[in-house]
């Protein structure tokens, strides 16, 4: 049995997509997986678990100036400096690596250079609102991007518009793999009364959550939200001032609520009470702007009725497969006025919508795709 090699810096508990790939190769592949943390429930997977770089006030300064002279060599070693406790990870057939961050340490690894990059989103441009990242982190991603993707033996990402730019920097065109979960044999709830929407996801000062927030100030009294959000384990002082702030600003807003988080395998069965799937995301990055989220593919899977703004990628498949509406703009007024029109039999309709095509936007077509770049 051939042997394969998954690296990725995240805790799996909360990553979605990394676990999907996972549970792909081991039909077929003996599996060892590096990451923060590893699961329980995929028993036949040999996890190497690192810890997360702790990123003290000196460490910050001596990245920040790594990367300010780029010095890449040194700014990898300072926050990925993993190689000595894995070098003993050898004789492996395939290298997947996931994210940008992992491909040098992929390729040290790597003794035949079969190394197949799972991109997910693009990388140079993935926090372009932040000047300072754009300053410091940009730079970095693009050398990695051009440095490594001409030697890999195969790349995904998640959506066109994403594979689109990386074929126009790099010259590679990656395969697309959608942020789709497995099928879910649920069905269609009855309708709620008020109407009951839901948000989960990741707690990111960017994605300006507060704007479904005044979305719900709009609605009124006769819709509710609730939020099931993650703090994620690198989030910044920042990030989690912002979540505070956050549920400060909610205490009042008598139809908006904040549920503690769920684990990946419990998202679907959890929020398929609930009527609307709702996802209202700013395109103020080149990442936002092609986003296709798991979020989108697990209001399909609880068969929820969508409602999200005009976000280019998620628009394609919501208008395809009639699953939802979309608003004219990512102003929360705009969304909350296409919300308000929606009447019982119209989200009765977007749910059937979302039970008849679940299947065939479940993760199998990616599975064979992803697995192809094995051959």
């Amino acid at each position: 049995m051939q042997k394969v090699l998954v690296l990725v810096f995240a805790d799996l508990n909360y990553d979605a997509r990394v676990t999907r790939q996972i549970r792909w190769l081991t039909e077929n592949y003996s599996v060892t997986v590096v990451c923060f943390s590893g699961r329980k429930d995929l028993p036949h997977v040999k996890f190497e678990e690192i810890s997360m770089t702790q990123l003290t006030i000196v460490r910050k300064l001596g990245l920040a100036l790594a990367l300010f002279f780029k010095l890449f060599g040194l700014a990898n070693k300072i926050q990925h400096g993993y190689f000595n406790d894995l070098r003993h990870l050898k004789g492996f057939d395939f290298i997947v690596a996931n994210d940008v961050e992992t491909l040098p340490l992929a390729f040290q690894l790597s003794t035949n250079g079969k190394v197949i990059f799972d991109a997910h989103e693009y990388a140079p441009r993935h926090f372009e609102d932040k000047a300072w990242w754009k300053l410091l982190f940009a730079p970095w991603y693009h050398h990695l991007c051009k440095r490594y993707i001409p030697a890999v033996v195969g790349m995904t990402t998640v959506s066109s518009g994403l594979a689109d730019e990386y074929e126009n920097n790099y010259g590679t065109r990656p395969l697309i793999t959608t942020n789709a979960t497995r099928y879910h044999d649920l069905k269609p709830q009855p309708i709620s009364k008020p109407i009951r929407l839901v948000h989960h996801g990741i707690i990111n000062k960017s994605r300006k959550i507060e704007k479904m927030v005044e979305m719900m100030k709009v609605l009124g009294a006769d819709y509710t939200l609730d939020f099931i959000l993650m703090a994620p384990e690198y989030a910044s002082s920042a990030t989690q001032e912002y979540f505070d702030d956050l549920k400060l600003s909610i205490q009042d807003i008598k139809n908006v609520t904040i549920l503690p988080p769920l684990s990946n395998e419990d998202i679907v069965p959890t929020i398929n009470k609930y009527d609307i799937g709702l996802f209202l995301l700013e395109p103020v990055n080149f990442n936002y702007t092609y986003a296709l989220p798991n979020k989108l593919y697990d209001f399909v899977q609880a068969r929820l009725a969508i409602a999200i703004g005009p976000s280019v990628e998620m628009t394609k498949v919501v208008n395809e497969y009639k699953l939802g509406v979309v608003s004219d703009s990512f102003e929360p007024n705009s969304l909350a006025k296409e919300i308000a029109k929606l009447t019982a039999e119209d989200i009765t309709k977007y749910k059937l919508n979302a039970h008849e095509n679940a299947r065939v936007l479940s993760e199998e077509e990616n599975k064979s795709t992803f697995l192809t770049q094995l051959n």
